[in-house]
């Protein structure tokens, strides 16, 4: 149950502006300020509804909003934060590098050690580039892609997210897979193009594509775990196909790891999958809840980047001391006490559990797909787990809007989109684990009550 009362005396309240208002006249001031009153659209609550919580201080698995309630954090930054928030390692390696200056505009030793930790564990990465989102790699990766093969299109697949550049934001028009249309407003048909959209394990329609167009492609990228459309957990031997085809038509692969890469594994679904792609953009874990991407890949393609080769690509706070700093504390306590085996034994009791409370409540047919510690609650599943978009019923985004409420009402913070993902870290208890399954079958009861009236 969320706790009142504040963590902090007034003199040490960390936002002086935002003393003794909250989240309700705070929102009403970000509507005023910001664009949907947020600086990224699923913070607004639009997929639930409501008041967004703004949040004064984080600890472990711990929220605390600015009105002083508590929440069990399920959300945890969308997945950076591997061991919770202010992890003491993180947080010793992020002072002393504040301590040393937080920006230096020049070549560092962090940014170095933090590669060669990654080279020296991930062999399909011989050489990679630091830059300050998963967007940004991403659209670098194109470009390297682009200039190694002389081609000029993409292929991507529906339901995988890719950042918010130009040529991935389309969706798949009826009809052929080519007649795409921008998937948002600002987006030349000229640009969008330029990028093909396949179905997730569908490879009779990706050879018909490919048919048609493979010899057009500079690259094909995929999230080898779809975790931003739901969690569309993908088939081994449809990535093992999708290499295959990828070099049958001198296309380069591209795996988008920002997620998963040392998340799921520490070499990510490539080290669990045994594909190795030519190109693999991160983020996330390897900034350790700091700004910061990466893409990588085969040297002979990275020297094709500036100031190497012809390929231009530059950022003033690529590499920062304080985000390599955290990540390379990250990466460092990943190698040093692994999490993974049991964050996974956790992740699936947990699965397990949400999935019996909701189906004991009233939806016979609710699903909680997990991999790794990522976990997805559908309260309308069609028996078996999803592993494109058309596979989730429509219904559940009705559906998870009363979920989230409830559950936020009883202290637990999951992403505020039926879309997004669920994460454990190594922060979260099993008490908060088992109440969140039995908080679930509480609100999920409640919801099939109403139904019914």
């Amino acid at each position: 149950m969320p706790v009142s009362g504040s963590t902090h005396p007034a003199a040490d309240a960390p936002y002086p502006e935002a003393a003794g208002a909250g989240s309700e006249a705070l929102w009403t001031r970000a509507l005023a300020t910001f664009p949907g009153g947020v600086n990224s659209p699923v913070r607004a609550f639009r997929g639930v509804g409501g008041t967004p919580r703004f949040i004064a201080e984080a600890d472990g698995a711990t929220l605390v909003d600015v009105d002083g309630r508590r929440y069990t954090d399920y959300c945890m930054a969308f997945g950076p934060l591997i061991f919770g928030h202010r992890d003491p390692a993180v947080r010793r390696a992020v002072e002393a590098a504040i301590g040393r200056g937080w920006s230096f505009g020049t070549t560092e030793p962090g940014s170095l050690e933090l590669a060669e930790l990654i080279r020296a564990h991930l062999p399909w990465v011989g050489k990679l580039r630091f830059v300050t989102s998963g967007t940004e790699a991403v659209m670098s990766a194109l470009r390297v892609a682009r200039a190694a093969t002389g081609r000029s299109r993409v292929l991507k697949f529906a339901g995988c997210y890719h950042g918010h550049l130009d040529s991935l934001l389309v969706q798949a028009g009826s009809g052929l897979a080519e007649q795409t249309v921008p998937d948002s407003a600002g987006i030349s048909k000229a640009v969008a193009a330029e990028t093909l959209v396949a179905e997730l394990d569908d490879l009779a329609g990706l050879d018909r594509l490919l048919d048609a167009h493979g010899r057009e492609l500079a690259a094909i990228i995929v999230e080898p775990l779809p975790a931003n459309n739901g969690l569309l957990i993908q088939r081994t031997a449809f990535l093992q196909a999708l290499a295959a085809r990828a070099r049958d038509v001198g296309a380069l692969l591209i795996f988008d790891e920002v997620i998963s890469g040392f998340r799921v594994a520490f070499g990510g679904m490539a080290e669990i999958s045994g594909v190795r792609p030519d190109l693999v953009t991160y983020g996330k874990l390897i900034g350790g809840g700091f700004p910061v991407g990466a893409y990588g890949g085969r040297p002979e393609l990275l020297d094709l980047v500036a100031p190497a080769g012809p390929v231009y690509q530059a950022g003033t706070l690529s590499a920062n001391p304080v985000s390599m700093a955290a990540g390379l504390a990250t990466l460092k306590k990943l190698l040093a006490e692994p999490p993974y085996a049991a964050l996974e034994a956790r992740t699936a009791k947990l699965a397990d559990g949400l999935e019996g409370a909701l189906r004991d409540a009233g939806f016979p047919s609710a699903l909680v797909p997990r991999f790794g510690s990522l976990f997805w609650m559908l309260l309308a599943g069609n028996g078996t787990v999803p592993r494109r978009p058309a596979d989730c019923p429509p219904e559940n985004r009705a559906l998870y809007a009363p979920l989230f409420h409830g559950l936020l009402a009883r202290g637990h913070y999951l992403a505020p989109s039926a879309f997004e993902v669920g994460f454990v870290s190594t922060a979260h208890a099993d008490a908060a684990l088992e109440a969140l399954v039995a908080d679930a079958g509480e609100v999920a009861f409640e919801i099939a009550r109403r139904r019914r009236a």
